[in-house]
């Protein structure tokens, strides 16, 4: 589902664009210098690093599983671009890292004149990179009806991929892939409850294919994410590694290795959507979409927890119908998410008082 723009649209958000991209070359050197003295994190949570950088020192990571109970990461102080032109919103890019050699591109949009508004973060598949964050077409979309929005890319994937031998990638590090990006959900909604800006007691997550499963993961253990919407997400790793056309078939043997399976195993999508938190949570199939094959599409949807809503797509042209202008479709979450009551912070500051005036 990701967005398709026209060369119009990319035309006129190039100078936008420009300003992000001489941000992140900013932040670039920084996480150059990072990746530079740092190694990566190992399976096991054992963490190698130069002794120019003691920042993450200590640190232990377990991409078993999804919750960070037997993880520790400590956050750095983020690094900030801010493009406050627009009417209507707020675009702030931010880098954050709490691991080494892994700084993200966090896109935070706020509505303009909104006090504390409802937060959806969006998560879509591999390979999918941030291209379509500094579109302001997108932008727009996301932050109208007074919603903020978070994006960013999953581990292993865009911006984030680097530093490794080509051989290791989203699939073949399956594990890390998962088990990183859904303690990345957490780390981003501990920094969201930081900032104090938006409401964390109406969260929302979307998730699209391998986004999907991640948003899966992180729901199953963090109930701060209120309401869950996901799209064609990813699971039934034996069957998906055996029959995906999206797995290359020269890796194919690699990845229907037993060892391979058995890591996989502890972040199967199946086994967690019995334990999804969200209050409300929307399951979205595209039937005809084959990059799972039929027989996981049915155990997935079998495994939803009971008061789940299950959207079925069966043709292209009922999922197009859905998705007009291959724009995302947000109106169940941005229902689910006003339907929650506002926190108490919010609901004193938009009350009124005696005199009819707002509270202060």
């Amino acid at each position: 589902m990701m967005l398709n723009f026209t060369r119009s649209v990319v035309a006129g958000t190039l100078i936008k664009a420009l300003s992000f991209a001489l941000a992140l070359g900013s932040f670039s050197s920084v996480a150059a210098a990072q990746a530079d003295s740092n190694s990566p994190v190992s399976a096991e949570g054992i963490v190698g690093m130069s002794l120019s950088d003691t920042r993450f020192r200590g640190i232990t990571e377990d991409w078993s599983t999804p919750s960070l109970a037997k993880s520790n990461l400590k956050p750095t102080r983020p690094l900030m671009f801010a493009d406050n032109t627009h009417p209507a919103y707020t675009v702030e890019l931010l880098q954050m890292q709490w691991r080494p050699a892994d700084a993200i591109d966090l896109y935070v949009m706020t509505p303009k004149g909104v006090t504390k508004p409802p937060v959806i973060l969006y998560l879509f598949g591999y390979p999918t990179d941030t291209d379509m964050f500094k579109n302001e077409e997108f932008q727009s979309e996301v932050t109208r009806d007074g919603f903020a929005a978070v994006c960013f890319v999953s581990a292993l994937t865009g911006q984030r991929y680097h530093t490794r031998p080509m051989k290791e990638w989203f699939l073949s590090e399956l594990q890390e892939s998962l088990g990183k990006s859904a303690h990345d959900v957490q780390m981003v909604l501990n920094y969201l409850a930081s900032r104090g800006d938006v409401d964390m007691d109406r969260v929302g997550m979307f998730g699209q294919k391998s986004g999907g499963s991640i948003a899966i993961l992180a729901s199953a253990v963090d109930p701060r994410i209120k309401v869950l919407d996901v799209l064609d997400p990813w699971g039934d790793w034996p069957t998906w590694m055996a029959k995906s056309p999206f797995v290359p078939e020269e890796e194919r043997p690699n990845f229907v290795k037993p060892e391979f399976l058995e890591k996989a195993a502890t972040l199967e999508p199946v086994d967690w959507l019995p334990k999804v938190q969200a209050k409300k949570f929307r399951f979205q199939d595209a039937v005809f979409e084959n990059n799972t094959p039929k027989s996981s599409k049915e155990k997935l949807r079998a495994a939803v927890p009971a008061g789940t809503k299950v959207v079925l797509y069966q043709t292209e042209k009922e999922f197009e119908a859905a998705f007009p202008n291959n724009s995302v479709n947000l109106a169940w979450m941005k229902h689910e998410l006003n339907a929650l009551p506002k926190s108490s912070a919010v609901a004193n500051a938009t009350s009124p008082a005696a005199d009819g005036t707002k509270a202060k």
